[in-house]
């Protein structure tokens, strides 16, 4: 570790959505928040053509030009945006104590709090067609990307409770869903599975999975492969949606704050604190739920309200209730 130290009163970690949010309001505090941005700047959205469903946006926005405009409004108040990766962290458990980060293996940053956004990354099936037809009718939002396929014919992967209920919200509006399922059965709560199955415009092909997205610029068709029989088909689709589930981006942080089984960071009641004093989480590194941009940024909202009320109770104990 290097001798190279900086000592800052916020430090936000990611910079999508909920950490730019977290730094506009930190910054017009004057908790003078610095954010790294880690491998991806603004996060998610940056690989998403358009983002129709944020508020303010009447005519919508791609999704790196919101994000530079975010990372902008957030600079106007004075936060300090780095490009650069938080590679190790040292959280402190007392309440008041200095927490230390490590950027890309050699500066060390002391923080008087930590804001954690560092998102959460989709699974794909990391098919050479799936990547390269990525924001161009391939996707792994239904609720982020459906609209854009009204009346249209779409195929969706994934057989759990997250794939049943974004197959059930494109049935209607879709044309037609056909459902692809790798085994011979749903994950899905029954439920669920019975939703599904009573959508008429609904197709649930069981052992079934891709084999090829075809399409040149944009999704025009599917190759299915039958896992079973390996029987190859084709179908005519504009749109695919995989629901095979999303990783958390918060490996750095396991065996210091709690998570669930699937390493989502684990917030108090309706409130972004981690079990740790003076470090709060946001953004989809603690919400499975809705994974939304305007959720996301509502969060880093109230990560920047959390540190800054700790640190007024730090700074005049006799506030804390």
């Amino acid at each position: 570790m290097s001798e190279k130290l900086e000592r800052i009163k916020t430090l936000i970690i990611g910079s999508g959505p909920a950490g730019y949010t977290a730094a506009i309001y930190a910054a017009r505090a004057d908790l003078k928040p610095v954010v790294y941005t880690g491998m991806e700047p603004g996060g998610q959205l940056t690989t998403t053509t358009e983002v129709d469903n944020f508020p303010g946006y009447p005519d919508g926005i791609d999704g790196p030009t919101m994000m530079i405009q975010l990372q902008q409004q957030a600079e106007r108040f004075g936060t300090e945006v780095r490009i650069g990766m938080i590679t190790a962290v040292e959280l402190s458990k007392e309440v008041g104590g200095i927490h230390k980060a490590v950027v890309d293996n050699d500066k060390t940053i002391e923080a008087e709090t930590v804001i954690i956004s560092t998102g959460a990354t989709a699974k794909y099936l990391n098919i050479p067609s799936e990547q390269r037809l990525r924001g161009g009718g391939v996707s792994a939002c239904a609720v982020c990307d459906g609209f854009f396929y009204k009346g249209q014919d779409v195929a969706i992967v994934g057989g759990g409770d997250t794939a049943a209920e974004e197959a059930s919200y494109l049935a209607n509006i879709c044309n037609k869903v056909t459902m692809l399922v790798r085994k011979d059965y749903m994950r899905a709560s029954k439920a669920m599975q019975h939703r599904v199955n009573s959508l008429p415009n609904l197709e649930v092909r069981y052992n079934s999975q891709v084999d090829e997205v075809l399409g040149d610029q944009v999704v025009e068709g599917l190759r299915i492969l039958n896992n079973i029989t390996n029987e190859k088909e084709e179908i005519a689709i504009t749109g695919l949606f995989i629901a095979i589930g999303h990783k958390p981006n918060t490996d750095i942080f396991k065996g210091q704050i709690d998570m669930d089984e699937t390493g989502y960071i684990i917030t108090k009641g309706k409130s972004t604190k981690t079990n740790l004093p003076g470090v709060f989480a946001c953004g989809d590194s603690q919400d499975k739920e809705y994974r939304q941009a305007v959720t996301a940024a509502g969060t880093g909202c109230m990560a920047a309200l959390d540190a800054e009320r700790y640190l007024a109770t730090i700074a005049s104990p006799e506030q804390v209730a």
